[in-house]
């Protein structure tokens, strides 16, 4: 039996991976902020010797986008302080790490799939701060971490794209999404599975792209999410075309932080390693489904 310490755990990836992780009768040890000051290094080094876990996943991060334009200090003593802190205590006890990541570590402006290797440039503070985090596991750990980038994610809990969607669907609202911007819609589950898959495997070390196969629009996942409601509720077809999102540009919808134009994510890491990369978005939203709906009550 693997001993894991998740960090973070409240969140949305933390809380599908520790149910994944309880399924499996996998010994876990989740930690909220409660329980953790994770900018608090040698709290976390006491945490970690403490439960003297085989991995450590460090789902605890600052992912308010816009926020951080502002508040990129405190921003980065999460993301960047917080990651360094986690990986010097895996070092010392030997544990391995896992360290979620994002797209935004890329600037947007590719046309074709960002492979593991591309070049980092991130175009805002968000993205900043999570580089820095990478480099501060990549350091204290070349030979025993894991950066998983991933993005676009959504899920049964927290706020996400998809449950908004789900719930103005079932509102009668249909709202205007940008369709101008390209990326992975990614399940949270999806991304659990593709950790423990990771460590179960001996994977090399290294970053790895968890997002699903395929890629779409903001517009396209929620014109994706009306037709799954509407065909899981039976809706008349008057209605279908009346309860449809609407396209906007990225100009008709600015943000504090800019978006990237293009978030799709390549994949080779997973199969040089003999792991199969998640599948089509559109089949895991299906899948999904049922939970994010259940998550609305």
């Amino acid at each position: 039996m693997t001993r894991w310490m998740v960090t973070g755990a409240a969140g949305m990836l933390g809380r599908d991976l520790i149910a994944l992780l309880s399924e499996r009768g996998e010994e876990c040890h989740a930690l909220v902020r409660a329980d953790l000051d994770i900018t608090d290094a040698a709290a976390t080094a006491d945490a970690v010797a403490a439960v003297k876990p085989d991995v450590v996943v460090n789902c605890a991060a600052w992912t308010a986008v816009d926020a951080a334009e502002e508040h990129e200090a405190q921003a980065r003593a999460i993301n960047a302080g917080g990651a360094a802190g986690r990986a010097a205590a895996g070092a010392a006890t030997g544990a391995l790490l896992v360290h979620p990541s994002t797209d935004y570590v890329f600037d947007g402006e590719a046309s074709a799939p960002y492979a593991e290797d591309a070049p980092a440039a991130p175009a805002g503070a968000y993205g900043r701060t999570k580089l820095a985090g990478e480099l501060a596991v990549r350091s204290a750990l070349p030979d025993g971490s894991y950066i998983v980038r991933t993005a676009w994610l959504y899920g049964a809990h927290g706020r996400n794209f998809a449950k908004t969607m789900l719930r103005l669907a079932a509102s009668g609202t249909a709202p205007g999404v940008v369709a101008d911007q390209h990326g992975q819609p990614t399940w949270t589950a999806d991304v659990a599975e593709q950790i423990c898959a990771l460590v179960t495997a001996g994977a090399p070390a290294g970053v790895y792209h968890a997002t699903s196969s395929g890629q779409t629009t903001w517009y396209g996942f929620a014109t994706e999410i009306f037709a799954l409601y509407h065909e899981q509720n039976q809706t008349e077809d008057p209605e279908r075309e009346r309860l449809t999102p609407r396209p906007l540009s990225t100009a008709e919808y600015p943000t504090p932080a800019r978006r990237p134009a293009y978030s799709v994510l390549g994949h080779q890491a997973w199969r040089a390693a003999g792991i199969e990369p998640i599948g089509d978005w559109q089949d895991a939203l299906r899948r999904a489904l049922p939970a994010i709906a259940a998550g609305l009550s």
